[in-house]
């Protein structure tokens, strides 16, 4: 068996920060954590020079979309996976909106066997809910599954579930992880309606009005209703993408395994708020909306005092061409899979977070929300999922450097003070700092349930 030293390293785990290294083997298991002086127990084979690095666990991300299958002209699943690793994300979960739709058995197989076969990093997918196939969960494979996927509001591939009697079933029919995209539909038509007429003149509503129509009422009147039918229910509720002040009432902070109901956010709300559209236009147009800067700053507060559970990307990639228009003519998404990390630890660079709780949103709880077996910290035993991060090392992002498929970013030409060094996955280097070993492919992750 061969044994791998990643040396001396500040190991960043279970909200401490330590000096130490990492034993890894090939069989992807990490066999020692060397802290406090502690010697080796065996020589290693290679040795890692981590000296001025974070190791931290991989990243876990639980919201991404990789357009495979059917929507393959916009994103795959390996190009995807590759920017994955590229960004020290070693974990996905899919999204049900592609083509076709992830809402039955047969292309819930499919998904699976496709992520197995294409996919760099570990992986899963939701099964898609329907106003009708709620009759199907109890047939899903609770160990590699990694949950439902609602949508109370129409988006990319319009999943809306409208019904009050579907809503109350699903949310009565599993015990499963629910996961919900809350937009109202009915508010936003009457806002769309609304600015149709404002700008009727004008060949599209100017995309600065897209948080207008997607406007905060409307996510808070989803958002409660999902909450509402949670609390009636006992379901496992994970609200997606939080992007309001507002919503942030309806959550309760705390550690994220002693909750029913849990929250996310994304990185573009933590990041981008309606003032960017100035210089960013159709870019940052997402679903939900970016909102205004009091809620970016109130989701930070989230995040940093344990109401929001989770740092999530929502990656959504799309052809640049799509972009184009306005608030209801450019496609709503963005690719951000690849700067995710970077970009929350630029965050810490600026006092917003530490790095411990970086590592709590991004590898720790969403494992722990999720019951993934073995994997998001740095324990013996453990999968070697691991991610070395190099402070203070200035880079600006150019297009030559995405790996995404459709090859452009809201983050071009920004500059991050964090590079991603090296990415691990099972143990080994998917990621060199340069190049994504695109020859490997990751393990489907197993829940403990």
């Amino acid at each position: 068996m061969k044994r791998t030293l990643i040396h001396n390293a500040l190991l960043i785990n279970e909200g401490q920060t330590v000096q130490g290294s990492v034993v890894v083997t090939n069989q992807g298991n990490i066999a020692e954590v060397l802290t406090c002086g502690r010697p080796l127990s065996a020589p290693c084979d290679e040795t890692i020079d981590a000296t001025g690095c974070y190791l931290l666990p991989g990243v876990i991300d639980d919201h991404v979309h990789f357009r495979d299958p059917g929507l393959t002209h916009k994103a795959n699943i390996l190009s995807e996976s590759r920017a994955a690793a590229a960004g020290g994300v070693t974990s996905i979960m899919d999204m049900p909106n592609t083509v076709p739709q992830t809402t039955s058995l047969e292309a819930l197989d499919a998904k699976l066997a496709l992520l197995d076969e294409r996919c760099v990093v570990n992986h899963s997918a939701y099964f898609g809910a329907t106003n009708s196939n709620y009759t199907d969960f109890a047939r899903l494979d609770r160990q590699h599954v990694c949950g439902i996927k609602l949508f109370m509001g129409s988006s990319t591939g319009n999943m809306l579930v409208d019904r009050m009697e579907s809503l109350r079933a699903i949310f009565d029919s599993t015990d499963l992880l629910i996961a919900v995209h809350c937009e109202d539909p009915a508010t936003i038509r009457q806002n769309m309606e609304k600015y149709k007429v404002q700008y009727a003149d004008e060949d599209d509503v100017p995309v600065s009005k897209h948080s207008n129509i997607r406007s905060a009422a409307a996510c808070y009147a989803s958002s409660s209703l999902a909450v509402k039918l949670a609390r009636e229910t006992g379901a496992r509720l994970h609200v997606l993408h939080l992007s309001t002040a507002h919503e942030l009432k309806l959550l309760q902070a705390g550690p994220v395994e002693q909750k029913r109901i849990t929250g996310e956010a994304c990185v573009a709300h933590l990041l981008f708020s309606q003032a960017d559209y100035r210089t960013l236009g159709t870019l940052i147009k997402c679903n939900p909306a970016v909102k205004t800067r009091a809620d970016r700053d109130a989701l930070r507060q989230a995040v940093a005092t344990d109401v929001i559970d989770v740092i999530a990307t929502d990656h959504a990639p799309h052809l640049i061409t799509d972009k184009k228009g306005g608030a209801t003519k450019a496609a709503s998404g963005m690719p951000m899979v690849q700067f995710s990390l970077v970009s929350m630890l630029q965050l810490v660079s600026e006092g917003i977070f530490t790095i411990e709780q970086v590592v709590q949103k991004m590898c720790h709880a969403p494992a722990q929300l999720y019951s993934i077996c073995g994997r998001g910290f740095i324990r013996e035993g453990y999968r070697a999922d691991l991610v070395l991060v190099r402070p203070q090392s200035p880079w600006t992002l150019g297009k030559e450097q995405i790996f995404s498929k459709c090859g452009w970013s809201p983050l071009e030409g920004h500059t991050f003070d964090w590079r991603v060094e090296r990415t691990l996955v099972n143990g080994r280097t998917v990621y060199d700092g340069h190049a994504v070993d695109d020859t490997y492919r990751g393990e489907a992750l197993c829940f403990n349930r």
